[in-house]
């Protein structure tokens, strides 16, 4: 069971310090550390340009910058070489629409096939860029690694520039330029930046130092954060600092955004453009980009997002539509299959440390989505592999934020992995097949040497607030909405409604498997609570009119129908 704890009162002296808010502003800016009024301005009203920072504090931008112009100038051959998901593809199309706005037109974007090439540059390709007459490779959202692609580039007389964010391997690729704030000696100040965040930093470098010969308006750069925003938002970077301006200001373009793909997109999905957030990034945008990837070639959503012509747009809309259908049904089938397997386990109804399963006939392309979701029931560290042909295997891994994946798979005996990477929260590894059966016994024992705060820690979930179901109001609301975009390092505020008695319960959708709970307000008025993909009867109590229940949930503003309702988000329910 989930534990909740009910975060304490602010102290007088903070409370002072931030009089000019409502109460409920109060709380929620003192529990994201903002303590006083000039903080929370910044937090609350951030200034695009006092929250960005000098591009050229990063390592390695002013190299970057001299061989890119020199490239351009030259008019020499570039290669824009981009991650397959919802960050290296709007990163790529950051870099790509940059040049064009520039009138630069002798590049070429290149997104690897993800089942055909995997993750980051492959050989193949580069031998290809050699034979086409490239002479500066960049990379978007990948590359750190790949040191003998890298290598086999030089021999080709192809310099390389990476952008990425990932974290670092120990050898590092011997590239022309490296932009990665996460290298020890890289004084940028922000370290948490999504790739297509690098890709940004670079292309502000750029016009910083050339824009007298490009005559660019003041802040035009500013039009391609519609992309960084969705990368932001899309790979869960932690969002405070600059990623917070990213997200922020994205959100804004993107309410404006002109890009014929994504206005034809969001007709598709149902999404109004003027009230684009946070979570329709997240629920529905961002899945339609990397279903590319999952479920045919991603260079269909880098054409979606960067092509000018309406007809295409269309057709492109409706593909990726389609498609992202179909991979729900398939994540949803995987999904049933592993519950089913963990059910079936001898140890079924202890608390899992973590999940390693695996099946050759899983797709690998999923199995994020998958690991995702048994990560979020089960509180816990998730591995799950499948096979793609061939003999390697390759897998997805999900961890609920306690523990660093990537150090817990840098613990595990070398042989293990063949070659692993991502982040702390999420990663993808692949595992030679004669070694598979190691893979769940070899993470458990280097699971017990990395330091934890305690079981607590993996469960013990904060409340913002008690909260009487009354105090569930546009009033309200409007003082938490002035704290979005919501996401990592800056979560949607949470609260507890005690012994609040169910007026009416019913499910809804097509195959009728989200929930609304309605609650009765001393006014007369109904709330409710949604919670999507939630049965009645998950939690193990009675759900149904004139039954008190104790009621975790977020409260969200819904644009159903262009109409405004206010209602809650369940998180969790019980007695």
């Amino acid at each position: 069971m989930k534990k909740y704890s009910v975060r304490k009162e602010i102290p007088e002296k903070a409370r002072e310090s931030l009089n000019t808010y409502t109460e409920i502003l109060k709380r929620l800016l003192f529990y994201r550390g903002i303590e006083n009024t000039e903080d929370a301005e910044k937090f609350l009203n951030p200034s695009y340009e006092a929250g960005t920072h000098d591009s050229f504090l990063m390592k390695d931008m002013e190299k970057a910058t001299e061989r890119i112009l020199k490239a351009i100038n030259e008019n020499e051959k570039i290669i824009i070489y981009s991650d397959y998901d919802a960050d290296g593809i709007p990163g790529a199309v950051v870099i790509h629409d940059f040049f064009k706005k520039i009138g630069f037109n002798n590049f070429e974007n290149y997104i690897p096939h993800r089942h055909t090439e995997g993750f980051g540059l492959n050989i193949e390709a580069v031998e290809e860029f050699g034979k086409n007459g490239a002479k500066l490779l960049i990379t978007i959202d990948c590359g750190i690694a790949d040191v003998k692609e890298v290598e086999k580039l030089n021999e080709l007389g192809i310099d390389v520039i990476i952008t990425d964010h990932h974290e670092l391997p120990e050898k590092i690729p011997p590239a022309y330029a490296i932009l990665n704030s996460k290298q020890t000696d890289c004084l940028y100040p922000e370290k948490m930046l999504c790739g297509a965040g690098v890709a940004f930093k670079l292309v502000q470098a750029l016009i910083s130092k050339k824009n007298l010969d490009w005559k660019l308006k003041e802040g035009a750069e500013k039009w391609f954060l519609d992309m960084v925003g969705i990368a932001t938002l899309s790979d869960m970077v932690p969002l405070t600092g600059e990623n917070r301006i990213f997200a922020y200001y994205g959100l804004k373009v993107l309410r404006k955004s002109p890009r014929v793909g994504l206005m034809k997109l969001l007709r598709k999905i149902k999404v109004e453009q003027k009230h684009i957030t946070e979570e329709d990034i997240g629920f529905t945008i961002s899945p339609r980009i990397n279903a590319a990837s999952r479920m045919g070639i991603p260079m269909d959503a880098f054409r979606l997002l960067s092509t000018t012509d309406e007809i295409l747009a269309d057709e492109l809309s409706s593909h990726l539509n389609k498609i992202n259908d179909e991979r729900k049904i398939l994540v949803a089938s995987m999904v049933k299959e592993m519950k089913r397997t963990l059910s079936s386990r001898e140890d079924a109804t202890e608390k899992k440390e973590v999940i390693v399963m695996g099946n050759p006939k899983w797709k690998p392309s999923l199995l994020g989505l998958a690991a995702n979701t048994l990560m979020q029931e089960n509180l816990c560290p998730v591995f799950l592999w499948g096979r793609e042909g061939g003999t390697i295997l390759k897998g997805s891994c999900r961890s609920f934020g306690s523990i660093s994946l990537i150090n817990l798979m840098k613990s595990l005996p070398e042989g293990i992995f063949l070659d692993y990477g991502g982040h702390s929260l999420s990663g993808g590894f692949s595992v030679n097949h004669e070694k598979i059966h190691l893979l769940e016994s070899e993470i458990i024992i280097a699971l017990k040497k990395i330091k934890v705060d305690g079981d607590d820690a993996l469960q013990e979930i904060f409340i913002d607030k008690k909260m009487s179901i009354d105090e569930v109001n546009w009033e309200t609301y409007k003082s938490i909405e002035r704290l979005a975009p919501f996401g990592a390092g800056n979560p949607k505020p949470l609260f507890l409604f005690e012994n609040l008695k169910i007026g009416a319960v019913k499910n809804f959708g097509k195959e009728k498997n989200h929930l609304e709970i309605s609650f009765r307000k001393e006014d007369g008025k109904n709330i409710s609570a949604i919670g999507f993909f939630m049965k009645g009867d998950e939690w193990g109590i009675e759900i149904k009119e004139g039954v008190k229940i104790n009621l975790v949930a977020s409260m969200e503003k819904s644009m159903f129908r262009n109409f405004p309702e206010l209602r809650l988000r369940i998180v969790d329910v019980f007695k």
